[in-house]
């Protein structure tokens, strides 16, 4: 197809950049003897002018300074500039059959080889190179001395200087109570960040990018010591605005993902915050980062860079508003596709969980981080050093929630995210009640590389070490937050054949936060269901007879649960008190 900006008037053409704030240089032709001089006198033109504008800024405090007109460069060349001008009669040069492959068989047709010679020929290498192919020494003589290298560059490849970070126990929970108490996980996180901002202030090297959802994702505190970046026109009703505020947003997941992308180059940490469903939206420039940082991890000279960090709150389990449009997880498996070295991801269950992956992130270099959390109030379940531990293991059995202690388990009861957890943690506690004879043992997972065999990611676990934890025949009912697939792909290689993996099943619509989890059949109710179900059909000759057969009436007692469940909804809108006020009291 024609480029649409070259088929449209000059005027039209400037007009469109001028309205964008820019200061439009068309350079345009076709002959290089006189294009090149016009690009160099277009360059010139343009390093003055953001010359002066670096000084003027320099000039004023950072709270005033006014958005400039930035010089842009037009180049306007043919399409396949000085390749084939024609073959076989077709022209070539100036057309969109120079994006393709002109001469695709030179070996076979001499005509086209002589064509390709042409070509290359056209260029005198004769010019360049002597008859050893080594670069002319006058050619040579014309590199630029190391330091004015773009390598050497300190905007180009900084030694980034690391932040200074808070102890992130002053944020979260001493001892919450097993879920006694309730919190907005990122909320808290927020409170953390603005200390980072306090306390990296003098360096200005930390910001947070989003698409208009900070505070909607719960990091609002960080107003408290910043705002909103912004140089345009400004109004009385503009809320936490300013010319130098840490936090930059723009309804537009590409924009922030490259301006966060853009920032690490030069050394500044930060993270882009964004509703779960809607990341996708970055998929492809998030594919080109980490291919970059894979193959600067080749590169002896390139310094390593902070880290690219992605929060995802509003994420799937609680879009009972927003409904199905807002619910896909489905970026945690686009994640753990790329180089092992280089992502990770995290399922944080609890605030302190979260506080200390973010602040274990923010330490890190030359990775992708890629954290999961909710910003609704939910229970809270770790001490603080319990999370600490946990999160430095990467994930663990949670002994307070397990009865198993000294023998086998009959049941591992597993899962990854806070509203699994909770839900999880709500099935093990109706067994414990219920079945008291079953041994359940319960383990939660942080760190969804640990589920990896050693050999494909850093983070994996031995096989040993996995099978002590999930065994390798008992069943594992993990409640997982994404799309099951995602876990049975990370375990395939593993001994065992022993996982039922329940998670987001691609159901949902505007209703109630739990019953997204009863949609995807990964309620409590269904999870007890599931373990009823392995009892008669895995485990029936190796357990007692009271628990054997207790469990029948017990599947068909979730059963009835969830038909009053789905009753009560219709009528009253809300979900039932012994849902919304369910605690931990084993």
């Amino acid at each position: 197809n024609p480029t649409l900006l070259d088929r449209i008037p000059d005027e039209e053409l400037k007009s469109l950049f001028v309205g964008y704030g820019y200061e439009p240089i068309i350079v345009e032709g076709h002959d290089p003897g006189l294009m090149h001089p016009a690009f160099a006198k277009a360059l010139s033109h343009c390093a003055d002018r953001i010359k002066g504008i670096k000084e003027e800024a320099e000039t004023c405090e950072s709270q005033t300074v006014e958005r400039p007109t930035w010089p842009m460069i037009i180049l306007r060349s043919p399409k396949g500039w000085t390749g084939p001008k024609e073959v076989d009669g077709i022209k070539i040069e100036g057309t969109y059959k120079s994006h393709q492959v002109p001469m695709a068989s030179p070996r076979e047709n001499p005509a086209h080889l002589g064509k390709l010679e042409e070509w290359l020929m056209s260029y005198e290498p004769h010019t360049l190179f002597d008859q050893e192919g080594t670069l002319l020494p006058e050619l040579k003589a014309l590199v630029p001395p190391k330091e004015l290298r773009m390598g050497d560059n300190p905007f180009t490849n900084p030694h980034y200087k690391p932040l200074i970070l808070p102890d992130y126990s002053e944020f979260g929970f001493e001892d919450p109570k097993r879920g006694t108490v309730l919190a907005s996980d990122a909320g808290h996180l927020g409170h953390f960040l603005k200390r980072v901002i306090e306390l990296n202030a003098k360096s200005r090297n930390f910001r947070i990018f989003g698409p208009d959802e900070t505070k909607s994702n719960r990091l609002g505190a960080v107003f408290d010591v910043t705002t909103k970046q912004f140089l345009g026109r400004k109004t009385a009703e503009d809320d936490r605005i300013s010319s130098d505020g840490r936090v930059i947003e723009m309804l537009s997941e590409h924009q922030c993902e490259g301006w966060l992308e853009g920032y690490l180059l030069t050394g500044g940490h930060g993270l882009i915050n964004s509703y779960e469903a809607f990341i996708h939206i970055i998929t492809s420039m998030f594919n080109q980062h980490c291919k970059w940082m894979k193959t600067c991890s080749d590169i002896s000279w390139r310094n390593n860079l902070p880290s690219l960090n992605i929060l995802l709150s509003s994420h799937v389990w609680r879009q009972d508003h927003n409904g199905f449009t807002h619910q896909d997880p489905g970026f945690l498996g686009h994640v753990v596709s790329k180089k092992p070295a280089i992502i990770r991801v995290y399922l944080p269950p609890d605030t302190n969980c979260l506080l200390s992956v973010f602040h274990h992130c923010l330490k890190t270099e030359h990775k992708v981080n890629v954290v999961v959390c909710g910003k609704h109030e939910a229970p809270q379940w770790l001490t603080m050093e319990e999370a600490r531990d946990h999160c430095a293991a990467g994930l663990g059995v949670w002994e307070w929630a397990s009865n198993d202690k000294g023998g086998e388990p009959d049941i591992v009861m597993a899962c990854a995210g806070d509203v699994p957890t909770l839900e999880a943690l709500a099935a093990t506690s109706i067994l414990r009640k219920k079945l008291p004879g079953l041994r359940i043992r319960f383990v939660n997972v942080v760190n969804l590389m640990k589920m990896c065999p050693k050999e494909q990611h850093p983070h994996g676990l031995s096989d040993n070490h996995f099978d002590s934890l999930f065994t390798t025949k008992k069943a594992v009912i993990f409640a997982f937050h994404g799309v099951p697939h995602l876990v049975e792909k990370l375990v395939y290689k593993r001994k065992g054949r022993n996982f039922n993996v329940k998670g987001y099943n691609e159901e949902g619509t505007i209703s109630t936060a739990f019953d997204m989890t009863v949609m995807n059949k990964i309620d409590r109710f269904h999870l007890v269901i599931d373990v009823c179900d392995k009892i008669e059909h895995e485990l029936f000759e190796y357990l007692s007879p009271e628990i054997k057969f207790s469990a029948v009436y017990l599947r068909q007692d979730m059963k009835k649960i969830l038909a009053k469940h789905k009753k009560y909804i219709a009528e009253f809108g809300v979900d039932m008190s012994e849902i919304t006020e369910w605690k931990w009291d084993l």
